[in-house]
């Protein structure tokens, strides 16, 4: 049952009808131009509108929340067997499986899974899905800009700023970086500073992978070059020790105090062996000290740093081992300037340190050889990158002097003639001599802060630079610096053996200089020790005014 009311309402209540009739104009305000704004307003032409049916809305401020990935292990066992077969028993595995294969209904499902199977194996065949088209063609990027973008910055969780001091990627191409951080400022070690570095996936730039955690802080590390699952380092304290990532975060066996360095282990390498568990370590106290990782109670050998003919000690800083240059063969930078090449089997015990290269005003903190031409080697100190030929005294190619001062650098290992350095004011700089030799074809400013290492991938597309704050830039190469570029390796060849042509001309024309001015100071009846620093450099200057214009190399 429905209930309502209606009401109703006559028309006469709604009040009169109303009539409309036009009326004249009536003027409300009368606003004339003003002249001002006229004399500003200026037409555009053409007029570009866009308009939308919809309101225009932004957001000022936006965020995402940070994925963070962990990794977990997971241990697998055979399933599926019979509760009789025992599946670690080898000799019950084998006489299950010749029942099974005589069994009809097994020989059924192999018949029709078989005729299954070839038919994918038939189109596989047909068909190669990773086939390289272009795999034998030489791309020639010289007409493009060289690039290098950040892809990801690996940053130090622990709270205390530590420098990223040394870098070494993974060995077999993956993108995992080891990181050894630690403060090597000379009294600056806080109390309690955390002793802990990392490998880091730079898939995962949030989390670090793996923690490894020292008895000290770690100044050097590098993985094994044939388990990759090793990973030696060197301790602040001078202890040399190896960690294995299947076993946990402490190191499986470290060298004991009194038998390992007593300054801080700056650089090692990994010795090419059979075993390849053979390693070599440098650092400031002055001694080279070869390590087994079978047994480190005491080291294989040792090396005292020591210049023929000299009782002074130098500091060792940076290691360059290259197996191409012979497998005993190794180059040492030390904190005072010099170079050293070394002999580990030399002939005789004194001929262990072998020619001696006055290179720089400073600590060398970089030497590394060319992988395309071992004979010559890059050196990075003071203010300059210098290339070397190991058969010359002098450097055969010098950059010009930063306003900073350089702290490392790379020969890029896909092109023979680009190398990187980096300064203290956090650049990058990229040198390519196959397109000039006087200024860096590409300039990186990755941080403000100074940049303390480098480090570039086997496959020469991904560089890491670690700096003082404890971040860690992975940046992304362009193809122009990564592909090699066509001619460009004879081009370097004939760069390279130009400019040793050239030292040794000089170098020989010094030594003819310098005969003149002994036989013409004898002609004088003055004994030949009366020649003085003054006159050899007058015969200097007037050879080099002669040959090269007036512009010394």
């Amino acid at each position: 049952m429905e209930v309502y009311y209606q009401y109703t309402k006559r028309r006469r209540d709604f009040g009169r009808h109303p009539r409309l009739t036009d009326e004249g104009a009536e003027m409300l305000a009368d606003i004339r131009p003003n002249e001002e704004h006229a004399r500003e307003h200026m037409e555009r032409n053409p007029v570009t509108t866009i308009s939308q049916i919809v309101p225009e809305m932004s957001e000022h401020e936006a965020n995402t929340n940070a994925v963070v990935f962990a990794n977990k292990a997971m241990n697998h066992v055979e399933g599926g067997w019979p509760k009789e077969v025992d599946f670690t028993e080898a000799e019950h595995i084998i006489r299950y499986r010749k029942k099974v294969e005589k069994d009809e209904e097994y020989i059924k499902a192999i018949a029709v899974l078989g005729a299954a199977v070839e038919e994918l194996v038939k189109a596989n065949n047909a068909i190669d899905i990773y086939e390289e088209y272009f795999s034998g063609k030489v791309l020639d990027h010289s007409t493009e800009k060289p690039d290098a973008k950040t892809i990801a910055v690996l940053r130090d969780p622990c709270a205390l700023k530590r420098g990223a001091q040394y870098l070494s990627w993974h060995p077999d191409g993956s993108r995992k970086v080891a990181v050894a951080y630690s403060i090597l400022d000379f009294q600056q070690q806080p109390e309690g500073s955390p002793v802990s570095s990392y490998i880091w996936d730079i898939t995962n730039p949030n989390t670090p992978e793996c923690e490894l955690t020292p008895a000290s802080q770690l100044t050097a590390i590098n993985f094994n070059l044939k388990d990759s699952n090793l990973v030696g380092v060197g301790q602040y304290n001078g202890q040399f020790a190896y960690f294995d990532v299947r076993k946990g975060s402490t190191p499986v066996d470290a060298s004991p105090i009194e038998s390992s360095h007593r300054d801080p282990i700056h650089d090692f390498a990994w010795l090419q062996s059979k075993t390849g568990t053979e390693s070599m370590s440098v650092s400031t106290d002055g001694s080279v000290l070869w390590w087994d990782i079978r047994k480190l109670g005491e080291p294989l050998e040792s090396l005292t740093l020591k210049e023929r003919g000299s009782e002074t000690v130098l500091g060792a800083v940076a290691l360059e081992y290259n197996p191409a240059a012979g497998p005993t063969k190794f180059m040492i930078g030390t904190e005072q300037g010099m170079i050293i090449s070394c002999n580990r089997k030399a002939k005789n015990p004194q001929d262990r340190v072998g020619a001696a290269y006055p290179g720089h005003h400073g600590p060398v903190y970089g030497l590394v050889r060319n992988p395309f031409y071992p004979k010559f080697f890059l050196s990075i100190g003071d203010w300059t990158a210098r290339v070397w030929n190991e058969d010359l005294k002098t450097p055969i190619m010098t950059s010009k002097y930063h306003s900073a001062y350089l702290t490392g650098g790379r020969w890029s290992p896909t092109r023979p003639g680009v190398f990187f350095t980096i300064k203290m004011d956090g650049c990058l700089d990229v040198w390519d001599y196959f397109y000039k030799q006087n200024d860096p074809t590409l300039s990186v400013q990755v941080t403000d802060q100074p940049l303390t290492s480098f480090r570039i991938q086997e496959a020469g597309k991904l560089c890491a630079v670690g700096s003082a704050d404890g971040n860690t830039t992975i940046l992304q190469l362009g193809d122009g610096l990564v592909d090699m570029q066509p001619n460009e390796k004879p081009g370097i060849t004939s760069i390279f053996e130009r400019e040793t042509n050239r030292e040794k001309n000089l170098e020989k024309a010094l030594k003819e200089a310098k005969i003149k001015a002994r036989k013409e100071a004898a002609k004088g009846s003055e004994p030949l020790d009366k020649v003085t620093d003054q006159d050899i450099e007058k015969l200097e200057k007037e050879f080099y005014e002669t040959t090269m214009g007036g512009v010394a190399a």
